[in-house]
């Protein structure tokens, strides 16, 4: 029985942010900007970082591969959303709708893993500066990068197992305006408490594990940037790791809230969705650009030489 109810689900229906046509304009026109400050913000990110050798660094090494990840991340989820604001009838198929499973869970713990080894850098950078080059070589950043894109790939597979697994009967309306897995549970005719303590772990071990590593290296760098004596120099070494730390509070402070609630589909739930799925990616590239003196340096050399 299961499997045929299953069979006969060929696609969803999506609530979206709003069934207001004005709204619906509105919302179109603000994700619309969003998404090209997005791909423009992330495209000259990695362009200037390409581009200009003082940028060639271990943190620009990672955050070049955290704009990559941010902007496939909203190729991904973007233009099914402005699609879906001009549509009457907002659809995904279900092998569409498992590809975005995978693909939130692969960005958001992949920056998770990122994050975390970016707060090792700066920890390197600030506490050990005179053998930063040696702790913070080449090969270790090529393979730190290679096991963060891993595990969010291995953790993202298993979520993906865990929702094909689920077998959906009659109701097809999912309440959001994406696919995210907790979406998926109010639709599911099975049991879905294995599936939900399986998530629930899965989330705090990787929240948990990437976030932990953040905490002690900042409570290190802040212990050592207290005891510099110069006022300049604290404020310099502060700001070296300020840009990061705002990224943090952003990705981690919205993610943790969203996954540790119950799937409600309420607009708080909706809201701290866009926060880390369509705001935070394009923040990103101001936050590292706007506080850092580098990367503006850099931004000046490069469109000097193209204009």
């Amino acid at each position: 029985m299961a499997l045929r109810n299953r069979s006969t689900i060929t696609e969803f229906i999506l609530t979206g942010l709003s069934d207001d046509p004005h709204i619906q304009a509105l919302l179109f026109v603000l994700f619309l900007v969003i998404y090209l400050l997005t791909v423009m913000g992330k495209l000259t990110m990695l362009l200037v970082i390409r581009a200009d050798s003082h940028l060639h660094t271990p943190m620009y090494f990672f955050l070049s591969n955290l704009s990559f990840l941010d902007l496939c991340f909203s190729c991904v989820t973007l233009p099914k959303l402005l699609k879906d604001l001009l549509s009457e009838k907002n659809t995904i198929s279900v092998e569409s709708c498992l590809t975005q499973v995978f693909f939130v869970f692969f960005s958001s713990g992949t920056e998770a893993c990122l994050l975390s080894v970016m707060a090792y850098d700066r920890y390197a950078a600030i506490c050990h500066p005179l053998h930063y080059g040696q702790v913070m070589s080449n090969q270790l950043c090529v393979r730190l990068a290679l096991i963060s894109w891993g595990l969010a790939s291995l953790n993202a597979f298993v979520i993906v197992l865990l929702a094909i697994s689920l077998d959906f009967c009659e109701a097809q309306t999912i309440h959001h305006y994406t696919c995210e897995l907790p979406a998926l549970f109010p639709l599911s005719c099975s049991d879905i408490s294995i599936v939900t303590n399986i998530l629930l772990c899965s989330s705090l071990l990787h929240g948990l594990g990437t976030f932990i590593p953040i905490f002690f290296s900042y409570a290190r760098i802040i212990s050592t940037i207290l005891s510099i004596s110069s006022t300049k120099g604290r404020s310099k070494a502060f700001s070296t790791c300020s840009s990061h730390l705002i990224a943090v509070i952003l990705f981690f402070g919205s993610g943790f809230l969203y996954y540790l609630m119950p799937p409600s589909g309420s607009s708080l739930d909706l809201l701290l969705s866009v926060q880390y799925s369509a705001v935070t990616p394009m923040l990103n590239p101001l936050i590292y650009s706007l506080k850092n003196k580098e990367v503006k340096a850099a931004v000046k050399r490069t469109l000097g030489k193209y204009l």
